[in-house]
């Protein structure tokens, strides 16, 4: 990093967060110290096929093992710990810092893999950490998910503040956040500000929690059948909220999907959840109840394929069917880019016939964990930084927060919308881009960590929209004979009995170039033959079909 940062500046840089929602990332580096602030992934578009995950490319933190402090973390969603166990198959991390809940889905996540596991510190509001001339203080803030909390870095030219995932919900469900904080490190001189831009585009502020809470109340009112309900696993309040309005109500609750079911049970060993042990019933007690005392608590508010939800509406969940009467409630938004399943999932539940309930002006049924533009401004103010990077969030995010951070009196030149791997550097002499780390993405697939590569990925996407044409030419080895004409196979390309015009072609342009290129040396040259065979093949396909199937060439030589 010498050849980046000169001796005694700050870096900041980030591995993952900028430019997209998920695998989010952030280092702060001075004298051979890297504090890293969370480890998320991100879950990948249809275009990823059969890809479970993307992380950070950790060849950095690799490359820099010695110079890791630890790891810090803001809070316990998935975008912002789900990559720690497959950093620590790569990077040895010696601490962890986390705060309450946030604790227990680490461990259990750790639990998974079979390796040295860090010390998990769990830090407490109050709590301070020194590392030689930096100092480490946590502010506790208001997100969807308990123990949430923006992360100081007190360094020689100032302090530096990483908000974490917040908003300002003035009636939190949970503690509040500590705004008195905030303005004390203002007055003390806020070097920079690395705030949360997922909600930048939103005017306004984001609803209180206490508002959906009503909104489901009243609904739950006049629900007289079952209650079937989405929503994020991870909002302990919302699920906390859903299991008291059922109690209210006289219903009994029924969860369904792995990670609900898992955070219900850290959410009760950390004393977040609470309900009597009658509350809860399993699937084969369901129908011991009528409908209207019945409250199915589940997964699949994205749409998931896997879900519970989605595959209650598709028929194919192996305990709960819908029935008439149902009452569907997704008490969640789409994530950017789910809402092609999301609107698959609510089709087929009116195709079943029943009530189905979305988030919308009418029925405030979710409210959103991150800050809208009314707060970020808020967060300005409170804070007055000098310097502003807006993290988390799609570039167009990124640059709404820039202008919400100008308009609050921010210089344009304090400000950096950067990528990911970008270093700011912060000395004496001010700020200045200092050049750039190693990043990258990882794709998880199953068990694989990191060795698919993009050409694996375009393979991918080439078999599922072109499909496949497998070619195998037997060679006699002494004769360098073609034994006879190739074998044509074809997997998502063309229908071969109505097409063997074409398939006739194929192996007539495979024998012909083949034997060309066996024609040309003494030895058979099986890679220069293969790779003649695709050329021409793929020409000949593209042509005749305008598709460019992948193209797999076998030689077996008798």
């Amino acid at each position: 990093m010498s050849s980046v940062l000169k001796e005694n500046e700050v870096g900041i840089y980030a591995l993952g967060g900028l430019g997209e929602i998920g695998k989010n990332m952030y280092c702060i580096e001075y004298l051979n110290q890297i504090f890293i602030v969370d480890c998320g992934l991100l879950f990948p578009d249809e275009r990823l096929l059969g890809i479970d995950a993307i992380v950070p490319d950790f060849t950095y933190l690799k490359e820099n093992e010695s110079k890791i402090v630890g790891l810090f973390i803001t809070h316990g969603h998935e975008d912002h710990i789900g990559g720690i166990p497959y950093l620590l198959q790569q990077v040895k991390i010696k601490k962890i810092y986390a705060s309450g809940v946030a604790v227990e889905l680490i461990q259990d996540k750790l639990s998974e893999i079979a390796l040295d596991k860090p010390n998990i510190i769990e830090y407490k509001s109050n709590h301070k950490f020194k590392f030689n001339d930096i100092t480490v203080s946590f502010i506790r803030m208001t997100h969807s998910i308990p123990d949430a909390f923006a992360i100081c870095f007190h360094t020689p030219y100032g302090n530096i503040i990483h908000s974490g995932d917040f908003k300002f919900d003035f009636t939190p469900l949970g503690p509040a956040t500590e705004y008195d904080k905030l303005t004390r490190l203002s007055d003390e001189g806020v070097l920079c500000l690395l705030a949360d831009s997922t909600n930048a585009l939103v005017e306004g502020f984001t609803i209180s929690e206490r508002k959906v809470y009503s909104s489901l109340r009243d609904i739950f009112d006049h629900i007289e059948g079952r209650a079937l309900i989405a929503t994020f696993a991870s909002n302990l309040y919302r699920v906390q909220q859903i299991i008291d309005i059922s109690i209210k109500f006289k219903r009994h609750v029924a969860v369904f999907g792995r990670s609900m079911e898992k955070t219900i049970e850290i959410g009760q060993n950390a004393g977040l959840i609470k309900a009597k042990k009658d509350t809860f019933i399993t699937a084969d007690q369901i129908n011991n109840y009528p409908p209207n005392q019945v409250t199915i608590l589940c997964t699949g508010s994205q749409g998931e394929p896997l879900a519970a939800l989605s595959r209650i509406a598709n028929g194919t969940h192996k305990f709960i069917k819908t029935i008439p009467g149902d009452t569907v409630i997704f008490s969640s938004s789409p994530i950017p880019g789910n809402n092609a399943g999301v609107n698959k999932t609510i089709n087929q539940l009116f195709r079943n016939g029943v009530n189905v309930i979305t988030n919308s002006p009418l029925t405030d049924v979710h409210t959103s964990g991150h800050a809208a533009s009314g707060e970020l401004k808020l967060m300005q103010s409170l804070v007055k930084p000098k310097h502003f990077i807006p993290i988390h969030g799609e570039y167009r995010m990124l640059v709404a927060h820039m202008a919400i951070a100008m308009e609050c009196g921010c210089r344009p030149d304090n400000i950096f919308v950067i990528d990911n791997g970008t270093v700011v550097a912060f000395s004496d002499e001010g700020a200045r881009i200092a050049g750039s780390v190693h990043t990258g993405l990882t794709y998880i697939d199953g068990t694989i960590v990191g060795d698919l590569n993009s050409a694996i990925i375009k393979e991918r996407r080439i078999l599922s929209e072109d499909g496949m044409v497998s070619i195998v030419v037997t060679i006699n080895e002494k004769s360098k004979e073609i034994m006879m004409e190739p074998t044509i196979i074809s997997r998502g390309f063309v229908y071969m009995k109505s097409s063997e015009d074409l398939t006739k072609q194929i192996a007539t342009t495979a024998y012909y170039h083949a034997r060309e290129e066996l024609d040309k040396s003494q030895s058979i040259n099986q890679v220069a033959i293969k790779n003649v065979i695709i050329n021409n093949v793929a020409k000949l396909i593209e042509d005749k079909t305008n598709r460019k199937p992948l193209i797999i060439v076998s030689t077996m030589i008798v």
